[in-house]
């Protein structure tokens, strides 16, 4: 591992305008410097670089960041790889951090058996291009598949021969380690001590990192041996260096065309990939057959956040694209499906068209999720109600799951037009759907809480008050009437009951709109951290009276525990706990540590907030006088902590107001007077949160 004292003289020495005109050309621009952005097709200059910051960014693309991510965007490098590359360019040293006997071991054993890929790689590709038995069974089955040469060559594609043990007798021969050549999975021993080759009389895919290492293998029966044969292919096994669930079959090769496209081809099986290839699409990878996982999601949206996924024109291929379908969502990502003819898969339909029409069809018939879904399960329905409401209900949980509201809103439209249902009937199915999923992580967070909680003057009878279950606070479109009511006027105790004349979506959109107060508010919290993380807030006293220095980072993470609140963005929470791990450490500054964070989510993050020209909203100019931001910061964090905590709390206001329109609520005088009371406290703790920022709450 690199040291953080290298880390540090690599960033203190790569200067933005140096970096990015080794691959731009760059006019000055004012103050910066301008040029055409190397991301995207780029006709007017775009790309701006900042030598005061040291930062770049495309204002057509977004893409940009310090010079460590430029160059991990743009060659497509890791964040150790990247350091490594302008280590080199600046002829700086790089001093790797000293390793444990274990950790020593463990990377000894993670080279041997790349080293020992590597020799495999070459070897199949020997056997099946230089040998009788090889060209004449191995080569002729690609070229029957209808594989050019350069196609064959670019994915490097081999053959084991049809011998019992013929590459272990080989990988001994030539002097590498049983152990590591049994570890990698290219030969097995049995129980009586025989060792064999495991690809044995397969043409063989190599399976490449996203840096370019051979991790692993995937071996085909031939044709004329798949008779009876329930597997035809075989993949190498987990090791330290290869997992199944990480590796995405052609992300190696894909990723530059990945990143100039700005779209991926999600398909299933190798020769799928190389088909698309030989058709001119190289932006595509595949899941080698195995269910999507979060993690390959995760690769692919390091280069777009745009996937097309292609399944076979059968049964089993719409499931599948089913299945992945609300992963992608969660992950943020833009998806849209094609379903090729049935029966064809990537690689046959190849064979039928020509590159020109192959690609015009990929165009053509791709169709967002929600058509996709809804075409499909129409057809399943038939005019059946309850198969309708089952395709709703599987559009919703879908929709659901979509992280962005402005994203979900956009799909809450399309599926009320496509499917002839009320907006508002599916805008509230999602609202539950997600009130479901946010009472369930609360509840875990709050048992968390509670198993680390040592005060003995926590009350037992706290237990009582968790959260309703979905089932006690789940709204029909006519509760959401009565909701409605309330947000035009009632104080809350029910005593107005407005008829469905009255419905409206007060409710409904002041808690859209607190929950948007909430991650706003975040950011600013975040912007404090990211700014002046490390910086000294004050001295406070502990509960034994000691003194105690505070940074911001720590005050802010105090201020939270205190009322036992846990920040609701993942990227929020991830900066607070590095924050809180690494503002002791001597020389540690927020600012250049996010900056040039290794996920480029934070360091994108980190750098809009460092960089943005104002702290707070213009709601706070009034009550703070303009002064250098690092002068007011006992002012500033307070102040943001309060309106954070008023969010939440407003937040909490909206929810007990439509619990309280329930009317499972409104019959039970004992549940009415529990609910009121506590909204009595929220509305007590609002009056003295808003004393505090200085605003005037009414009561």
């Amino acid at each position: 591992m690199i040291d953080r004292q290298t880390i540090d003289r690599i960033l203190d020495a790569a200067n933005i305008v140096d970096v990015v005109s080794d691959f731009v050309t760059l006019r000055r621009a004012g103050a910066n410097l301008k040029g055409l952005c190397p991301f995207h097709d780029d006709r007017t200059p775009s790309f701006m670089v900042s030598p005061s910051k040291n930062i770049c960014k495309c204002f057509a693309c977004g893409k940009g960041g310090t010079p460590v991510h430029f160059i991990m965007e743009h060659e497509q490098l890791t964040y150790p790889e990247a350091l490594r590359y302008l280590a080199k360019k600046y002829n700086i040293e790089v001093k790797e951090r000293e390793q444990t006997d274990e950790e020593k071991a463990e990377q000894s054993e993670r080279e041997s058996l790349f080293i020992v890929n590597e020799w495999a790689n070459e070897w199949f590709q020997q056997q099946m291009n230089d040998t009788v038995d090889g060209r004449a069974v191995g080569l002729a089955y690609f070229r029957q598949r209808g594989f050019r040469d350069d196609i064959i060559r670019k994915f490097q594609l081999g053959y084991c021969p049809d011998k019992y043990d013929a590459q272990w007798q080989t990988a001994k021969a030539e002097g590498f380690n049983e152990e590591y050549v049994l570890k990698t999975g290219l030969c097995i021993r049995n129980e009586a001590g025989k060792t064999y080759d495991r690809f044995r009389a397969r043409v063989i895919f190599p399976i490449h990192s996203i840096s370019g290492k051979v991790v692993g293998f995937g071996g085909r029966v031939l044709d004329s041996r798949t008779k009876g044969v329930s597997v035809k292919y075989q993949n190498s096994p987990e090791s330290i260096i290869y997992s199944k669930k990480r590796e995405l079959y052609g992300l190696y090769e894909a990723k530059q065309a990945i990143v100039k496209n700005e779209v991926c081809y999600l398909v299933e099986g190798y020769t799928d990939v190389m088909a698309m290839h030989q058709m001119g699409v190289e932006n595509v990878v595949a899941s080698s057959g195995t269910a999507l996982t979060n993690e390959q999601i995760r690769a692919i949206h390091r280069f777009t956040e745009n996937i097309v996924v292609i399944y076979d024109g059968d049964a089993a291929g719409i499931k599948a694209s089913q299945r992945g379908i609300d992963l992608l969502l969660a992950e943020g990502m833009s998806v849209k499906l094609l379903l090729l003819p049935d029966g064809d898969d990537p690689d046959s339909f190849a064979r039928k068209h020509t590159a020109t029409d192959y690609q015009q069809y990929l165009q053509e018939h791709q169709v967002d999720f929600i058509r996709f879904k809804t075409d499909l399960l129409l057809n399943e329905a038939q005019g059946d109600p309850i198969k309708l409401s089952r395709l709703v209900n599987n559009i919703v949980d879908s929709v659901a799951v979509v992280p962005d509201e402005i994203t979900r809103t956009f799909y809450i439209k399309e599926t009320s037009q496509m499917l002839g249902v009320e907006e508002r009937i599916i805008t509230s199915a999602v609202a539950r759907v997600r009130k479901r999923q946010r009472e369930e992580r609360q509840k875990e967070r709050e048992r968390e809480a509670r198993t680390q909680q040592q005060t003995a003057s926590q009350p037992a009878q706290d237990t009582d008050q968790q959260p309703q279950s979905q089932g006690d606070t789940a709204l029909t479109p006519e509760e959401e009437a009565i909701i409605a009511g309330i947000a035009q006027g009632d104080d809350g105790r029910g005593e107005q009951r407005p008829t469905t004349e009255t419905a409206g979506i007060n409710i409904n959109g002041a808690r859209r709109d607190s929950e948007k107060t909430i991650l706003q508010t975040e950011a600013l919290l975040m912007q404090m951290i990211v700014r002046h993380g490390e910086k000294l807030m004050g001295e406070f006293e502990d509960n034994e009276g000691q003194l105690l220095k505070v940074c911001v980072a720590e005050f802010i993470n105090l201020a939270l525990e205190q009322d036992d609140l846990t920040l609701h963005d993942e990227r929020h929470r991830q900066i607070l706990a590095e924050a809180l791990e690494h503002v002791g450490e001597d020389g540690f500054r927020c600012n250049r540590y996010f900056e040039n964070h290794p996920d480029l989510r934070i360091a994108e993050l980190a750098t809009s907030l460092a960089h943005e020209p104002e702290t707070l909203s213009k709601i706070h100019e009034k009550s703070i006088p303009v002064k250098p931001e690092e002068e007011r910061l006992m002012e500033l964090v307070p102040h943001i902590i309060a309106d954070y905590k008023l969010a939440v709390i407003d937040h909490e206001v909206h929810t007990l107001m439509q619990q309280l329109c329930s009317p499972e609520v409104l019959a039970s005088k004992g549940e009415s007077a529990k609910l009121l009371q506590r909204y009595q406290e929220l509305k007590q703790v609002q009056g003295e949160l808003g004393r505090v920022r200085g605003d005037r709450v009414m009561m």
